[in-house]
């Protein structure tokens, strides 16, 4: 199995979060909106989701810089993005790697159709659960960053083992705990989340579908 790495975390501490506030706003529809995927749930009010997620300029360059750096990518590797949503992080990379060949899914149209048009032409609407449209081995990295969480326990079995198949190196970031505190967290900020499981869960499902590549959690603090 890989290692347990550290890219978003410092970008993820970086934002305030009223855990509270979100638990006791109608919290169910607020969930139900969310879980469309559409424009509420990226670009509405913050109840929904992320209450407006544009392209911030170099927010994302530190965590491209190390992908490229780590996984030894060049202008001649291709990367897959699982559960890309408006693929920043893939503009980002194209950035500083210009024919580095990228491509990515998500089930948001909304998503999709605000991607950079550098890099859209590459990308498609399609879940994370299902049999992925790609060869063995086809990517030299295969990403999925706060996706994986969103699916249930029998779908990470398929997912797993597909960004396994199709990737020669992954890496899969995704929310989790530590403590009680964390937990009480996560169950009141998450809106989207259908697998709540503690770090040393994940390595458990990780080992028990086959995954090989490094992995990253996030915690609600």
């Amino acid at each position: 199995m890989g290692s347990l790495v550290n890219y978003v975390t410092t970008l993820h501490q970086a934002t305030n979060r009223s855990y509270i506030d979100r638990m006791v706003d109608d919290k169910i529809n607020c969930m139900k909106k969310a879980k469309e995927y559409e424009f509420d749930y990226w670009d509405g009010d913050r109840r929904y989701g992320y209450g407006g997620y544009k392209y911030i300029p170099g927010r994302w360059k530190p965590v491209a810089e190390l992908l490229i750096k780590n996984y030894n990518l060049t202008n001649d590797s291709s990367v897959l993005d699982v559960g890309c949503g408006k693929a920043f992080l893939l503009y980002e990379m194209k950035l500083l790697l210009p024919n580095l060949k990228t491509s990515g899914f998500d089930i948001s149209k909304h998503g999709l159709a605000e991607s950079k048009k550098e890099i859209s032409k590459n990308l498609l609407v399609h879940g994370a659960q299902n049999p992925y449209p790609f060869k063995d081995k086809q990517f030299d990295l295969v990403i999925s960053l706060g996706c994986l969480h969103n699916l249930r326990i029998f779908e990470l079995k398929t997912a797993l083992k597909e960004i396994e198949r199709v990737g020669k190196q992954g890496y899969v970031m995704l929310e989790s705990y530590r403590n009680e505190k964390e937990l009480f967290n996560l169950q009141c900020w998450a809106l989207t989340c259908e697998s709540f499981f503690d770090q040393d869960e994940w390595i458990w499902i990780y080992n028990h579908f086959g995954y090989t590549g490094d992995y990253e959690f996030i915690y609600f603090e």
